[in-house]
């Protein structure tokens, strides 16, 4: 039997469509920074199946939600919680909350202040409460802990930003390419606060419509090999260009791609300051030769391939403009995995469990945060297939080109995929050398 609990509703604000401004003044003596209490209409159905994510059970209803994005919320809580005991305070704003557990997550357990978990799908709200209803609404002083709201997330943003209600870490789990969020989200952080970006337009990232990735992040991309590595590159030079627009500079912390979706998802440290110019261009790939190599904005005239001769080249192909500098920050990841570790979400363990999946997944970045690394991942079948040889064992690659003075790693992004250094035609030598032996 379900029971119901209902709250009294100032008069001075009200969900029903038309909403008023989510900020208008109350005389309600528990209202927090100009923010009204709203009616809770929570309906708890004792035979509700439940999730469990980290310890934590929640519900889902009928909101939109992916198991296999766990992954993903790990990591936004783990750099919440980083910001928490480096700040000593943590405001968040989930924007597209989904079924709130997120946002439960950012409250419990990286221990935040302040939660506002907003859903343009009114149809969510009861499971939300719910599942944020395990929490106490208020603190022990009396301030509010937590938040739920429907609204568009950009309107949410934009007045957080004009009612000068600003937040340490702002979660945009958006879908396709909308890049919309993106300056609003950059007026309503902190400096030095955080920005968890989303996009999960593959189409764009593969190259397949570079008109509407030049509308969504102003880059022109066309497909090349190492395409969800572009689709990260591309969402941050999107967001580095808007940050630009604003008197902002961003730098991405770690940038997260999953075959799921595809997501892809990066976190960003926002500041004032001018565009990163040297980390803000152009890449090309080779089909001949199957090189890459980066142009800066003052190259554009003199853009080819050494492979051939200084020429322009119906063989290559050139993406941008995207970001080309580091995709993460090597010492954040560390810490990230530290903490993981002190809260045992990276013990090596059985493989396939998440535990082992967290760790394996920053352990990668890591390996991947090398300085001497460029851009893109080379799939060891491209090589086979230039060497006319069969597949060689990925570890066996990595092993020859580190004794070789190469920087090289697995990629988190390609299975059977190496980062390095060396160049596609070194590697096909090695790989036809392997053959022989």
């Amino acid at each position: 039997m379900a029971m119901r609990f209902r709250f009294t509703l100032p008069k001075q604000f009200s969900f029903v469509s038309p909403r008023p401004s989510l900020f208008a003044t109350v005389t309600n003596p528990k209202c927090v920074s100009g923010l009204p209490l709203p009616t809770l209409a929570l309906d708890v159905n004792p035979g509700q199946i439940k999730k469990s994510e980290r310890g934590l059970q929640f519900e889902v209803g009928e909101s939109f939600f992916r198991p296999e994005s766990a992954i993903g919320r790990d990591l936004g809580v783990l750099a919440a919680a980083l910001h928490k005991k480096s700040t000593g305070r943590l405001r968040v704003l989930d924007a597209m909350c989904g079924c709130g557990v997120r946002s439960l997550r950012y409250l419990v357990q990286s221990e935040a202040d302040f939660v506002w978990a907003n859903d343009a799908n009114d149809e969510c709200r009861k499971t939300i409460l719910t599942n944020l209803g395990v929490e106490g609404r208020f603190s022990d002083e009396g301030k509010r802990r937590w938040v739920v709201t429907h609204s568009d997330a950009r309107r949410v943003l934009v007045e957080s930003y004009l009612h000068r209600e600003f937040f340490d870490f702002i979660d945009v789990d958006s879908f396709g390419s909308d890049s919309s969020f993106l300056r609003p989200a950059f007026e309503a952080v902190t400096l030095g606060g955080l920005v968890y970006v989303t996009s999960t337009d593959g189409y764009s990232s593969g190259g397949h419509r570079p008109y509407h990735s030049l509308a969504s992040y102003g880059a022109y991309v066309r497909p090349v090999p190492y395409s969800n590595e572009i689709g990260l590159r591309m969402l941050i030079g999107g967001a580095v260009r808007d940050a630009a627009a604003l008197g902002y500079s961003v730098s991405p912390l770690f940038s997260y791609y999953s075959y799921h979706g595809p997501v892809f998802r990066v976190l960003l440290r926002v500041n004032r300051g001018k565009l990163l110019q040297k980390h803000y261009g152009f890449i090309t790939y080779c089909n001949k030769c199957g090189n890459s190599h980066g142009f800066s904005w003052d190259k554009l005239g003199l853009i080819c391939c050494p492979c051939g001769n200084r020429e322009v080249s119906k063989s290559l192909v050139v993406c941008g403009p995207l970001w080309t500098g580091p995709l993460h920050d090597a010492d954040y990841v560390t810490d990230m995995l530290n903490l993981a570790k002190q809260w045992g979400w990276a013990c090596t363990g059985t493989k396939g469990t998440e535990d082992a999946d967290l760790e394996k997944l920053l352990k990668l970045i890591i390996d991947e945060s090398d300085p001497q690394l460029t851009f893109g991942y080379i799939k060891l079948d491209e090589v086979a297939s230039r060497a006319k040889v069969n597949s060689p064992p990925l570890e066996t690659m990595i092993g020859i080109l580190r004794k070789g003075g190469f920087a090289a790693c697995r990629s988190h992004i390609a299975l059977n995929a190496i980062k390095t250094n060396c160049l596609m035609t070194m590697l096909v030598q090695i790989a036809a050398e392997l053959q022989k032996q």
